[in-house]
């Protein structure tokens, strides 16, 4: 047994209660200027997927799928004023929202914990009465959503050749990044976009008596289009012919909760399990995780689709989520929306094992053949303080360096909406030193502001943890994961 398995998510669970004690933690005071120095240096060894920065490969085409959408952006909190809507008595969970009390009481149970989420509405009628609402808001923003196309957008905006496996009007498909195409036969003809909603707020909001800990947002939707998966046939066909050297599969999440036959929607993801096993050993594949409540559609993604790629992206809420499923077949709807890095490590390490333990026991039933099949080798965890990035031993991710001080960089600019990182704005709330594990006797890592990037080996991975430079101004809170996984992979491919 690795000797940094600790049972995991048990183990990240006892210590945390410790672990947040006041006085135990020591924030990093350094010159923030020396530490966006330390950072900006490494990301411009390893800049683009293009060709630029030493170290990196060039000619980068990136394959992005499925969905799309339009955002509506608001202020959480003003939108649910303008329905009329009060704090609820209680939160309550919710897996599916079917009224505007039940949408109050589980925005209320993720907001006081500062944790994104998102939920499908069943009423069209309903949601169609927010989206009016939405637009009556003079803050309100519409933009290109789902996780494709802002994925897609940053891997054009880093210098790659992007392949969008999307469906959307002609005006989405106009305001995309010229280095992004569209199969011929993905446009659809239809009038409008599906709209999701994006219910943001600030850190320290107040909502009745709730108080959200952190900036983050809250996702309704009423999706019917791209749950359906219609983008994968055209994307399928239009793959051999671009050729990428990555494949990036994002959007599962609106099958979550969804009134959808079992049968129907598993062989959904069958026929993506399909499209994955057909590509080339050279194309490497990354899944962007998101928010997900069911379990069997949960386990049906780990058994189905986990099994077929090489890469995984989440945030810290993801990251507990599945180190819980894969070790007590349960899920998690809430953890600490700011984790220590050393819990956050040893929960990423046991998600590791485990899924090399299940990829190994897969049964034959869900698995088309053994060809295509993979073993995830690299896994970027991002959260509101740090990003870390482990990856397997003798595997061909590289860059490691630059792939945390990118994403880090990248945090600041999206959620500041700014290329430029304005020190002014940004402050690190990261400890000035973590240990590597919550294991007695763990190593510990020192901080430094010029070289703010620690790195080390152990028995199967590497790990790189990078501090964030925390924007204090927040614009804006949807995509960043997004974002932030997407800029991650450019310096690695």
């Amino acid at each position: 047994m690795d000797r940094f398995n600790l049972g995991g998510c048990i183990v990240s669970a006892l210590f945390l209660f410790l672990a947040f004690l006041p006085g135990r933690r020591h924030v990093f005071h350094a010159n923030v200027e020396n530490v966006l120095g330390g950072l900006l240096s490494e990301e411009r060894s390893h800049l683009t997927c293009g060709g630029s920065g030493a170290g990196s490969r060039g000619g980068g085409r990136v394959a992005v799928g499925l969905g799309s959408c339009l955002d509506g952006i608001v202020d959480g909190l003003e939108l649910l004023g303008e329905l009329g809507v009060s704090p609820p008595s209680e939160p309550v969970h919710h897996n599916v929202v079917s009224s505007n009390v039940e949408m109050a009481e589980v925005f209320a149970y993720f907001f006081e914990y500062g944790a994104a989420s998102e939920r499908y509405f069943s009423s069209k009628e309903q949601f169609g009465n927010l989206v009016e609402a939405a637009k009556r808001l003079e803050g309100a923003k519409w933009a290109i959503g789902g996780n494709a196309p802002v994925m897609a957008q940053r891997f054009a905006m880093e210098g790659c050749t992007v392949l969008l496996g999307s469906l959307g009007t002609q005006q989405m498909a106009e305001k995309l990044h010229p280095s992004v195409q569209l199969p011929r036969t993905s446009r659809r003809k239809a009038k409008e976009d599906d709209i999701h909603l994006v219910l943001e707020y600030s850190a320290g909001s107040t909502w009745g008596r709730y108080t959200s800990p952190r900036a983050n947002r809250f996702i309704v939707h009423n999706d019917h289009s791209n749950l359906m998966m219609e983008s994968l046939p055209p994307f399928a066909s239009s793959l051999k012919d671009f050729n990428p050297t990555l494949v990036v599969v994002g959007g599962l999440q609106l099958l979550d909760n969804f009134p959808l036959e079992e049968s129907l929607r598993r062989e959904k993801l069958k026929q993506l399990q399909g499209l994955l096993a057909s590509l080339p050993p050279s194309t490497r594949v990354h899944f962007e995780m998101a928010s997900i409540t069911e379990e069997q559609f949960l386990r049906d993604i780990l058994d189905i689709v986990v099994p077929y790629v090489d890469s995984l992206g989440m945030n810290e809420q993801e990251l507990a989520n599945l180190c819980s499923f894969i070790q007590h077949d349960q899920v998690k709807n809430i953890a600490h929306s700011n984790p220590r890095v050393a819990t956050a490590l040893d929960q990423t390490r046991a998600l590791f094992d485990g899924l090399s333990a299940r990829n190994a026991s897969t049964e034959p039933e869900l698995a088309s053949s053994d060809k295509g099949r993979r073993s995830v080798s690299r896994i970027h965890v991002h959260t509101l303080a740090f990003q870390a990035i482990l990856v397997k031993k003798g595997s061909s991710w590289r860059n490691l360096h630059g792939a945390v001080a990118k994403a880090s960089l990248t945090a600041n600019r999206h959620v500041c909406a700014s290329d430029t990182v304005d020190t002014g704005l940004a402050q690190i709330i990261l400890d000035d030193s973590f240990s590597i594990s919550l294991k007695s006797g763990s190593s510990r890592m020192i901080l430094t502001e010029t070289a703010p990037i620690s790195c080390w080996h152990e028995e199967k991975v590497r790990f790189c943890v990078a501090p964030n430079l925390v924007c204090t101004q927040v614009h804006q809170t949807a995509g960043g994961g997004d974002n932030i996984s997407a800029a991650g992979l450019v310096p690695q491919l």
